[in-house]
Parts: C-alpha cells; sequence; structure tokens
C-alpha cells in the first residue's frame, strides 16, 4: 500500500486510479481532488 501524500489515507498501487510521477518516482492518490492539489505544488509534500 502507498499513501496519499496529500490526505494519508492509504492506496492499493495495482488499482489506483491516480498516479503522477516526480523525479522517476509514482505517486499515488485516493481521488482526482488529492492528484490535483498535489500537482500544483509537489514540493509542499516533499517531492
Amino acid at each position: 500500500m502507498a499513501k496519499d501524500p496529500v490526505c494519508n489515507m492509504n492506496v492499493d498501487e495495482k488499482s489506483a486510479k491516480y498516479i503522477s510521477e516526480i523525479n522517476e518516482q509514482k505517486v499515488y492518490f485516493c481521488r482526482a481532488q488529492c492528484k490535483e492539489t498535489f500537482d500544483q505544488n509537489p514540493s509542499k509534500y516533499g517531492y
């Protein structure tokens, strides 16, 4: 399980629908809203 960096929910990498890739590392999200928030400012979440 991966952790959504925006809301801290656990996300199953195998079934995740929302994924961003930063510095060749995949980041998984529970919902589109979390992905959008992250994509606007990844450095806020340590990326």
